[in-house]
């Protein structure tokens, strides 16, 4: 049998029903929405006014600062200006557009880390090859490469949702239009859609986190015989990046990698990947890397400098 679409707005249930824990929320995601703006362009605007935008690694940092901001944006404005409603809606068109573009730059941010950890890779395995591996137009190639998947992955992603009937209920146990919970509204046999969206997005997911992972292995496997302070150095550097990884990684994989279902724990994890991740993002490149550290205060310091004597 075929249903009719009649659903025009959606309903968010979001992270609580009470007032005052709606209130708290509304502050803390708040200021983490202000703490991933202001950290994020810190990064970008350092690496950009600095030299450090010429190495590859730094070249990638600045476009996963870039993916971080767009990626948080398509969610995070929304549920901060929603907690201060009683109620929140979202019409049809806006929940479609807004899965698209979640998975888009999502998608953008996987496989950014995943070029990431491939230059990594390259610079501690393949030391004598990394200039030409890594040139300016390779590097081009692979952001847009990067842009490309993430666009084909979020194009099915919403081609298998927007082809869906809606004409039951229309709650989403949520904060934002995600692919399980409109499987579950969905008024038709879902379960060869969420198989596709299993292997569109989990399988996917745990192949490329897999594929990251191994990659590291390699390294430090690698940097066992260089000597003390080159290896603290890999070490450092790679560490971070490890912690990047599994802090987005691991709770897309608990969501994405399971049959098509949702548990009230789905919003709580789902806070890790859209705002946590792209918060602590540019904590985690700076604290540890003296090179971030010192374009920093080089950049910063400079444009200080530029104010004062223009004040004076």
């Amino acid at each position: 049998m075929k249903y009719a679409n009649n659903i025009t707005e959606f309903i968010l249930l979001g992270l609580s029903q009470n007032m005052k824990i709606k209130h708290v929320c509304f502050l803390l995601f708040l200021f983490c929405y202000i703490a991933i703006w202001m950290g994020n362009l810190l990064i970008m605007i350092s690496i950009t006014c600095s030299q450090l935008n010429d190495q590859p690694m730094y070249f990638f940092l600045n476009y996963l600062a870039l993916s971080d901001l767009c990626y948080t944006s398509t969610v995070t404005p929304k549920l901060v200006t929603d907690l201060l409603a009683e109620s929140s809606t979202i019409s049809y068109t806006d929940c479609m557009a807004q899965l698209f573009a979640m998975h888009f730059f999502g998608g953008i941010e996987i496989c950014i880390l995943t070029v990431m950890a491939y230059d990594r890779y390259v610079a501690i395995c393949r030391p004598l090859h990394y200039t030409i591996i890594m040139s300016r137009l390779r590097r081009y190639a692979m952001v847009s490469a990067c842009c490309a998947g993430a666009f084909l992955h979020s194009f099915i992603q919403g081609l298998l949702t927007i082809n869906l009937p809606f004409c039951g209920p229309n709650e989403i146990d949520h904060y934002f239009c995600d692919v399980y919970p409109l499987l579950k509204l969905a008024c038709t046999d879902t379960y060869g859609v969420g198989i596709l969206v299993v292997a569109n997005a989990g399988m996917m997911g745990l192949v490329i986190f897999v594929v990251v992972m191994l990659s590291y292995i390699l390294i430090l496997y690698t940097v066992k015989a260089y000597p003390a302070e080159t290896r603290y150095k890999a070490l450092s550097t790679c560490s971070s990046h490890i912690t990047v990884v599994v802090l987005f990684f691991v709770p897309i994989l608990f969501i994405y990698i399971r049959p098509a279902t949702t548990f009230p724990e789905d919003k709580v994890f789902a806070l890790f990947y859209t705002i946590i991740a792209p918060m602590f993002n540019p904590l985690i490149y700076t604290l540890r890397n003296a090179e971030m550290k010192n374009a920093l205060r080089k950049v910063w310091c400079q444009k200080l400098l530029l104010i004062a004597r223009q004040i004076i």
